[in-house]
């Protein structure tokens, strides 16, 4: 099969530090085959990708990626441990001689890998102080954060890294390969210009975020993309087909809420403690989104868990359907292919263990596995609903409809 790298990303926008990475990963490791596996129309934390995930393949595909597969949806919208799971579940499709290479703020693959070995391990003085921070009534997250730093006993160290989401997602990859015992090696890019997070933009490098901002402030961005990327994503705004921010659907998820149950809103993945009665309460009082969420979130469940909770209640994703999806191999939905990964899909269409998919209608015609199915009934779905945010033309159906971008 040849040496593969591999690389996840949500590429929402694809910027100039994307192409960065994927120079210098290619630089790394001579590999002959690059893999994307690709978030789609919604993000890991809980909010709209700007464009279409066949725009985002076409992108990928003309920056130099020769095979973009989709992190099916119920991985896609998940925490950072389940994101990282599936995405190297997929990865682990592409035989032994597999490559991820991941940006991190710290570039520091040494450490990362110490607090992953630490997290999948969980010595039982990591455990106790671990649950001493949760009796504070902090979120989990910021609870393993000062676990950790307290344990490992740099805390000025560690604390850089684990405030890091970069970091944070890195250690998540590192920690599910331990846990499934994968091939795959990893090597990570240290992350140049802003922060993930930051609004702030350096020479002809900002962040994601810092470019969401500009875009919606009609602020000119054409020097922070690859020419392709400014090109397809000036072509979407032109056209109304972009997506803003989950609050595009603000009407849909409180009527969705409102018809549900609180057994139903407590069967939702990620809905724990109680937290339906809130979810429950406010979504009977509240009329936008944003007096929604900011009357469910405190100290334990941070914004980023609710909103993707919202998007559970769209999905009808349940605890249910998490627990199924640990079971099992994900399918391998190819999104785009560049003529030369067409060798590398013919080679992976021939593990029996990982379904190929490049035509939607066939798969759900001829697959009888339920669990498979309805994974894929919820990334239908979820195309579904994003087209209800376009300006205009709001088509459903596009999986069956989109034919496989070839480059």
């Amino acid at each position: 099969m040849g040496k593969v790298l591999g690389i996840v990303g949500e590429y929402n926008p694809f910027h100039n530090g994307h192409l960065y990475h994927l120079e210098q990963s290619k630089k790394m490791t001579s590999s002959n085959y690059t893999v994307a596996i690709m978030g789609g129309n919604f993000t890991q934390r809980g909010s709209t990708s700007l464009i279409d995930k066949w725009s985002k393949a076409e992108i990928a595909l003309k920056i130099g990626v020769d095979l973009v597969v989709e992190l099916p949806t119920i991985y896609s919208i998940s925490s950072a441990e389940n994101f990282a799971e599936g995405a190297i579940k997929l990865l682990s499709a592409f035989g032994k001689d597999v490559t991820l290479s991941f940006g991190s703020e710290c570039g520091d693959i040494s450490a990362l890998t110490q607090i992953a070995n630490v997290l999948c391990s969980e010595p039982k003085e990591y455990l106790t102080i671990l649950q001493h921070e949760l009796a504070k009534g902090v979120s989990y997250p910021k609870a393993r954060e000062n676990a950790l730093m307290f344990y490992l006993g740099d805390v000025r160290k560690y604390a850089n890294i684990l405030s890091s989401p970069n970091n944070i997602l890195g250690i998540e990859y590192l920690k599910a390969m331990k846990k499934l015992k994968s091939n795959i090696s990893a090597i990570t890019i240290k992350r140049i210009g802003t922060d993930y997070n930051s609004v702030e933009t350096v020479e002809n490098i900002a962040s994601a975020t810092a470019l969401r901002k500009l875009i919606f402030s009609n602020k000119d961005i054409s020097s922070y993309l690859p020419t392709f990327s400014f090109d397809i994503l000036k072509n979407n705004i032109k056209y109304g087909k972009i997506v803003n921010s989950i609050s595009c659907f603000e009407r849909e998820i409180i009527y969705t809420l409102r018809k549900m149950s609180l057994s139903d809103i407590e069967n939702l993945q990620d809905v724990t403690e109680g937290l339906e009665n809130s979810i429950k309460s406010a979504s009977d009082s509240c009329n936008n989104l944003e007096d929604l969420i900011n009357s469910i979130k405190s100290k334990r469940y941070t914004r980023s868990r609710i909103q993707r909770i919202l998007l559970y209640s769209l999905l009808n994703i349940t605890k249910k359907d998490k627990i199924d999806s640990y079971k099992i191999n994900p399918y391998i939905r190819v999104l785009g292919v560049s003529h030369r990964g067409k060798n590398l899909l013919s080679q992976i269409s021939e593990n029996k263990k990982y379904p190929v998919i490049t035509s939607v209608k066939k798969f759900i015609d001829n697959n009888n596995n339920k669990v498979l199915k309805s994974m894929l009934e919820k990334d239908i779905l979820a195309s579904n609903i994003y087209t209800l945010g376009y300006e205009y033309d709001s088509k459903a159906n596009l999986d069956y409809t989109k034919k496989l971008i070839i480059n």
